[in-house]
Parts: structure tokens; C-alpha cells; sequence
């Protein structure tokens, strides 16, 4: 079993709970955990994972001077880093890591997540459940991109999952699935037409031609390695005109992600790891440092993070979880395809990419592709309208957090494009700053009182203010838009500029217009959608 290490923990706590402000010297190993009462006698705390109990702060000094007699890989207080700066110094010379736990914080979750990690209690029914539901729907959204029947098998040829069974397939498929095995006959009959052999020797994608007289028709399949180990198969039955171009690089895709899964259940990884680990990576470096220990993520080499929003209609559709789900799969099979150590999951309500170990920071044309290969094959099979932000890429995984912002700003920018679904940077440059300032103004609480005022007051007023800056200041633009008189333009813009005491021909006062009326139209618009 894989030695558990301070990281391994780390990884599996809630964000917030707790943070490691001191390394363990050579990442030593944890084999035990050890509750420790400040007021009892100090235990050996050799090889243990130690949560000292009952004093926070600097009043822990006493308790860790014992500890250390016999200094433990890592101890757990509560408090702050300011109470806590003696005790790191004293920690740091024993070579001892030091967990800063949130005073707010609860043991006892702590506890049990130690446990799971460190002695974990036998999750192998709730694991083989969350195992095969993530087979299913790797089966289901294979079967949808390849237009094909879908089985994935162990390495003994057992069922594990299978996509929607249709009028389609044929008699091997059914006997497979009803006794989730393949039939004996079947297995010799693959295995004479080489089928197998030529699967252990490699790992691409496999023809096997259809064998009408036999019952068979045509299959792609490709082995499920880990290393060099064979974990299973998965095998793509034709059920109409054949396989189309893709069907290997789809079929690629799945594998890697397949054999994620699979490694993950032969290894008895704790429940908790189910949760989402794109806030966490995204959250800061001591968290993606973490996370990349734990999952062995290249740290070091070019990151990037893409963005994958719906429309709002979609979002607040009654199925808007199953498409967020169903559009996730989707995404994670192609970019497992593109980087076997991509990560999928949602972010604040999208479904977000990391694709680490990037060969260089010259990587954007190959992520834009890959973006577009994901919006058009959610479009093509999910029946959403989905849209894509690439982000900038960052020179490793521990700066992936700075570019959020940035490319949660391109989203929206994409989000409200008619000409395009995928953008990076580059495309909306301009749009992404002003973005920025229109939040940072949202995050102030000073305002132009007068302009404040009047648009609140005269929603017609403001309405003319709102086409008059879309239409670059342009009164005959504006009053072609509205369908009003040019007159009637100019005295509203007039009596704007005269009450507000604002040049709207002077830059500086045109931007402090310009950031008020953007945020009373967004005001203005979550009003009008909860009517």
C-alpha cells in the first residue's frame, strides 16, 4: 500500500480547515494517528499523524516540548500562524511538520478523515458503487460521441458497465451483458482471430472486422493499462454505418479516464476523494502543492484552465444537473485524449479543465482545439449550447489560481458573443479589463450620488443613458435604436449632464457614467428575470 503522507490528509479536508505551514522534514511517512491531551503524559509519537488536544496557541508550547522528545512527522494545533511562531521554530528544528488547524474547526471530522487515510475502514461497497456509476456514464457518454454499444471489462472479462442496450446489438453483446461475462465460445473465437494478442501489444485502438456467419458484428476495443499491468477492456460495437474518423481518439479518451477509475478503486482511495478537486487546486499554491503530491500531477511544467459555461435558459432548465453532469463526462473524455492527467469538475457553477504538465507555454492552439472539439460534441450529443474560455497559461500548476479571475472575465465575455463559442485572451482582451473594472467599482460602496440617484429614479432616463454609450455616444445612432426624435435624445442627455453636473464628452466623466449604467443594467436585468 502506498504510504500515506501529510498531502494525502491535506488533500481530502475541506477548504478553510486547515493549512500546513510547515513541512515534514523528507515527507517522512505516516503510519499511525494519535489523539494527544495537552494535560496527560506525552506519547511516542514516532511515525504518527499527533492532534493535540485541549490548548491552542502559544499555550501549546509545554505540550510540544514533550511531544518531541520522541518528535512525531507531523502535529495538528489549533490557532493562529502569529500564535503559533515559537512553536514553528521549535517544530522546524525537530524536523516535525506543523498542521495549522482552524480554531473554528471540528476534531472529530479531522479525526475521521485522518482514519480514512491512515486506517481506512472497508469502503469497497460504497467505492464499487461510486465506481460503477462513473463506469456507466464513461460508457454512456463514449456510446453517444462514437454512435456505437459500449462495454467495459476487468481483465477477466467481467462486465463492469455497458451503455443503454438498444435493438442494435448483437448476440455476444446480449449474452455478455445478461450474464456480465462474455461467453466462453466468443472468448476462443476472439482470441483465434487474434483479437487479444494484438490488445496486450499495444495501446491503441483495435479492429476487429464483423464475422457475419458468427453472429458478430464490427468492434474497436483497446486495453486499460496501469504501467504495464492490464486492467481491463473497452469494446465499441458498430450499430449502424460503421465507426466514424474520431472513434480512436474518443475511444483513447476513455481509456485514460477508464483506468483512472479503475486505479483508483484497486487502491481503496478514501470516499472523500470524491469530492471535487478543482476548488482546491484553484484555491492557492499550499493547496495545488498538495493536491499534486497526493494525485502525482506534474507541479512544475505549464498549466492552463479552461472554462466550459451553458446558456442561463439551461442553467435554470428542471435537467440542468444532469446536462452539468452529462457535459463533464463528455469534457473529461476528450481531455483525458488531449493529457492523461487533466482534471475535471465543476466551479462556481461551470465546468472547469486543468490541464497540467503542459511541454511549454506555447500550448494555446492545441487547448483552443480542444475546447472546440468539446463545445461542438456537447452541442451534436447533449443538445445544449455550451461556451468555452481558454485561459492564459501559467508557467506551473502552483500559479493556476492567478488567472481565475481572468478566465471566469472571458466567460462572460463569451457568454454574450454572437460570432463565437471559444475564446482565449487575445480575443476579448479590451472586454476582459473593462470586466475588471466593473467589478472592482460592484466591490466599492462609493458612488455618484445625483447619477445614482436619477437612474434609479427615471428608468426611461436611464434607459436613453444605457443606448446612448452602446451607440458610442452617438445621439441619431440612439434615437434610431430607441425610435425617438433626435430631439428628444439630446434633451434627455441634456438634462442628464445638467443635473449630474457629468461631461459625457470628457473621458473621465464618461467612465464614472459608464461603470454607474453597467451596473444599473445589471441590476435592472435580475430584477426583470425573478418577475
Amino acid at each position: 500500500m502506498t504510504a500515506v503522507t501529510v498531502d494525502h490528509i491535506l488533500s481530502d479536508l475541506p477548504l478553510g480547515f486547515a493549512s500546513l505551514i510547515l513541512r515534514p522534514l523528507n515527507g517522512s511517512p505516516i503510519e499511525r494517528f494519535l489523539i494527544a491531551d495537552a494535560e496527560d503524559e506525552m506519547p511516542d509519537g514516532v511515525g504518527a499523524f499527533v492532534l493535540l488536544i485541549g490548548v491552542r496557541g502559544r499555550s501549546a508550547l509545554p505540550a510540544l516540548r514533550r511531544l518531541l522528545q520522541n518528535p512525531p512527522p507531523v502535529v495538528a494545533v489549533k490557532g493562529t500562524r502569529e500564535e503559533l511562531a515559537e512553536a514553528e521554530e521549535l517544530l522546524r528544528d525537530a524536523g516535525t511538520g506543523l498542521l495549522l488547524v482552524n480554531p473554528a474547526a471540528d476534531w472529530d471530522r479531522l479525526l475521521s478523515i485522518a482514519k480514512d487515510r491512515i486506517q481506512p475502514r472497508s469502503y469497497q461497497s460504497e467505492v464499487l458503487t461510486l465506481l460503477e456509476e462513473d463506469l456507466f456514464a464513461i460508457a454512456q457518454t463514449t456510446a453517444r460521441l462514437t454512435s456505437s454499444h459500449v462495454v467495459i471489462e476487468d481483465a477477466a472479462n467481467k462486465v463492469l458497465a455497458y451503455s443503454t442496450v438498444s435493438n442494435d446489438i448483437d448476440e455476444l453483446r446480449k449474452a455478455s451483458i445478461l450474464a456480465r461475462r462474455g461467453p466462453r465460445k466468443y472468448e476462443l473465437l476472439l482470441k483465434d482471430l487474434g483479437a487479444y494478442r494484438e490488445l496486450h501489444g499495444t495501446r491503441l485502438p483495435v479492429r476487429v472486422p464483423a464475422r457475419p456467419q458468427d453472429g458478430l458484428r464490427e468492434r474497436v476495443a483497446i486495453t486499460l493499462f496501469a504501467g504495464d499491468r492490464i486492467m481491463g477492456y473497452i469494446w465499441l460495437q458498430e450499430t449502424g454505418d460503421g465507426f466514424g474518423p474520431d472513434v480512436d481518439h474518443v475511444l483513447k479518451g476513455s481509456a485514460a479516464r477508464t483506468s483512472t477509475e479503475l486505479i483508483r478503486y484497486r487502491n481503496q482511495q478514501s470516499v472523500h476523494m470524491r469530492e471535487d478537486r478543482i476548488a482546491r487546486i484553484l484555491s492557492g499554491p499550499a493547496e495545488a502543492a498538495a493536491s499534486a503530491h497526493s494525485e502525482k500531477i506534474p507541479a512544475e511544467r505549464p498549466a492552463a484552465l479552461i472554462l466550459i459555461g451553458i446558456s442561463d435558459a439551461e442553467a435554470q432548465a428542471d435537467d440542468a444537473a444532469l446536462k452539468h453532469g452529462e457535459l463533464a463526462n463528455l469534457a473529461s473524455i476528450h481531455a483525458a485524449a488531449y493529457k492523461a492527467s487533466a482534471i475535471v469538475g465543476q466551479f462556481k457553477g461551470d465546468t472547469a479543465v486543468i490541464v497540467p504538465g503542459l511541454q511549454s507555454a506555447a500550448a494555446e492552439p492545441g487547448l483552443r482545439a480542444l475546447a472546440e472539439s468539446i463545445v461542438r460534441d456537447a452541442r451534436k450529443h447533449l443538445g445544449i449550447t455550451p461556451f468555452a474560455a481558454v485561459g492564459p497559461v501559467v508557467p506551473d500548476l502552483l500559479s493556476i489560481h492567478s488567472i481565475t479571475r481572468i478566465a471566469e472575465a472571458l466567460l462572460r465575455c463569451v457568454s454574450g458573443a454572437t460570432q463565437t463559442s471559444v475564446a482565449t485572451v487575445d480575443d476579448f482582451e479590451a472586454e476582459i479589463l473593462f470586466q475588471e473594472a466593473v467589478q472592482n467599482f460592484a466591490s466599492s460602496t462609493f458612488r455618484h450620488r445625483t447619477l445614482s440617484a436619477l437612474l434609479r429614479d427615471d428608468p426611461e432616463l436611464a434607459e436613453t443613458l444605457r443606448t446612448y454609450f452602446e451607440a458610442s455616444l452617438d445621439v441619431a445612432e440612439c434615437a434610431q435604436r430607441m425610435k425617438l426624435h433626435k430631439n428628444t435624445v439630446y434633451y434627455r442627455i441634456s438634462k442628464a449632464s445638467r443635473v449630474t453636473g457629468l461631461d459625457f464628452g470628457n473621458p473621465r466623466d464618461s467612465l464614472v457614467a459608464l461603470l454607474h449604467i453597467q451596473e444599473w443594467a445589471g441590476i435592472s436585468s435580475q430584477q426583470s428575470g425573478r418577475k
